[in-house]
């Protein structure tokens, strides 16, 4: 008798569908498209309730290089699948739910991720094989289903009955975040570590949550506006440093260790005790920041074996940053990047082309800013008007959407929002002029030679990456 079936539940198989090429739209990861250098982010909205499901697997095609091929015998095996959906990916992620119910005709499949969170009707109706979807948080959720609990009884989904969709009751918000199981033990039992790859860590890396939501209302962040929340939920101190503590033991070749909520940075008191924690543990971590953090506090991380921050500058225009509620000053920013720089915490910058009050000028000055606060790396996105965000609404209201299409059918992003003074067009080529404008500055080639020769590990991986972000470009182009 198998571990599921000894416990009372459904054998369950969790799974981030097979998609396009190098697509990292899976849960954890915030940008739904290819991106520039291969990369993957850990699967960790899925690996929460495959750690609630006794006898479970979870399965991440993408990093893996699963095909649905490669998946389908699976559906034989399994009395219920949960798939990880996302708005580029959801047609194509519900062609592999149809692929498993015909492999397996008795297999329940349910769909969870924001899009579905957003759209449940529409999800529902746009395929017989998916039999429900999770809407919010839907840890316990999928843990009451995998139990056997008749649908109707577990708050929180919608389900179709009779041809007719229903909608349970809306769970309450999770706020004992201890009260979730560690994602490490998934991570040990299912993933292969050393397919995640980050270009800005450390490799290998781990990546997890101490907390969901964020106290921040940007108007074009889809998570804490669809699943997350905008309060920070956090986990307890103690509970942090016993998952890295368990981690550091089952991965004792892991090189960094990467807290991907929202704004770790939040709550300021409790950042500092978790990084005391873990300069006493020895680890190196680094995690998502906003650009606001005070001096005192950034030294403290850093004593305490912070590496890197990942920070959202976004736009260097301060109107822009006021159209979409970003809660940030330009001098503040300023301020912080020169912090960083003093104290020797690198940062992975990330901006935004498209936003609101987006132009020709100002795109010009934001390249212009991102070369002034020189962070070591930075990412250029599309701003992406998600179904359920306010951004979303903003647009269907000033007529702004070009279409629904938010990736092409390769995975490369593209510009959903064309304006009467700015289009769609001039948003997407605008990307590549920023990539070269900021790294083809002799400082920065300096900086990334000097540091290749430093490190021959380094070297190879740098090289590699060069060739992915040139070739990226070449087929984005075309």
């Amino acid at each position: 008798m198998s571990d599921a079936a000894a416990a009372g539940y459904l054998k369950t198989l969790f799974l981030h569908p097979p998609s396009y090429e190098g697509f990292d739209g899976g849960a954890g990861s915030r940008y739904q498209a290819r991106r520039e250098v291969r990369s993957f982010w850990y699967p960790t909205w899925l690996a929460q309730p495959a750690a609630l499901v006794p006898g479970s697997r979870l399965v991440d095609a993408p990093p893996a290089g699963l095909r649905l091929e490669d998946v389908l015998p699976l559906a034989r095996e399994y009395e219920l699948a949960v798939l990880h959906t996302s708005t580029p990916s959801f047609s194509y992620d519900v062609k592999v739910a149809e692929a498993l119910r015909a492999e397996h005709p008795r297999l329940r499949i349910g769909f969870v991720g924001a899009h579905v969170a957003v759209h449940p009707e529409d999800a529902l109706a746009a395929s017989d094989a998916i039999e429900f979807v999770a809407r919010s948080e839907f840890d316990f959720a999928i843990q009451e289903v995998a139990q056997g609990r008749p649908l109707e009884r577990v708050r929180g989904l919608s389900y179709r009955a009779n041809g007719v969709v229903r909608h349970t009751p809306e769970r309450p918000t999770l706020e004992d975040m201890d009260a979730l199981p560690f994602v490490v033990d998934v991570y040990r039992r299912d993933l292969t570590i050393e397919q995640y790859f980050i270009g800005y860590l450390l490799h290998p890396y781990v990546s997890l949550y101490t907390g969901r939501g964020c106290q921040s209302k940007c108007t074009f962040c889809l998570w804490p506006q669809t699943v997350g929340g905008q309060r920070y939920r956090t986990r307890s101190v103690a509970h942090v440093l016993d998952e890295i503590t368990l981690a550091r033991r089952y991965f004792p070749h892991v090189r960094e260790y990467f807290f991907d909520d929202d704004t770790f940075t939040d709550d300021l008191p409790r950042a500092e005790a978790i990084a005391r924690g873990l300069g006493r543990l020895g680890v190196t971590w680094s995690c998502n920041a906003k650009a606001n953090v005070p001096y005192e506090t950034l030294k403290v991380l850093k004593d305490n074996g912070l590496r890197l921050l990942l920070v959202g500058y976004e736009s260097g225009d301060q109107r822009i940053l006021n159209n979409v509620k970003k809660g940030l000053r330009l001098d503040v920013a300023r301020r912080f990047a020169r912090d960083c720089r003093d104290l020797g915490i690198t940062t992975h910058g990330t901006f935004v082309l498209g936003l609101p009050g987006e132009t020709r000028e100002t795109i010009e000055g934001t390249i212009r800013y991102a070369c002034e606060l020189d962070p070591h790396t930075i990412q250029v996105s599309i701003a992406a008007p998600y179904p359920g965000t306010a951004l979303y609404r903003e647009a269907v209201d000033g007529g702004w959407l070009r279409g629904p299409d938010l990736v092409s059918g390769r995975g490369f992003q593209q510009s959903a929002l064309s304006y009467p003074h700015l289009s769609s067009a001039q948003i997407f080529e605008a990307v590549e002029a920023f990539y070269t404008r900021f790294y083809f500055r002799p400082r920065k080639l300096w900086a990334i030679t000097r540091e290749m020769a430093r490190d021959r590990r380094l070297l190879g991986r740098r090289l590699r990456e060069g060739v992915e972000f040139f070739r990226f470009l070449a087929q984005r182009g075309r």
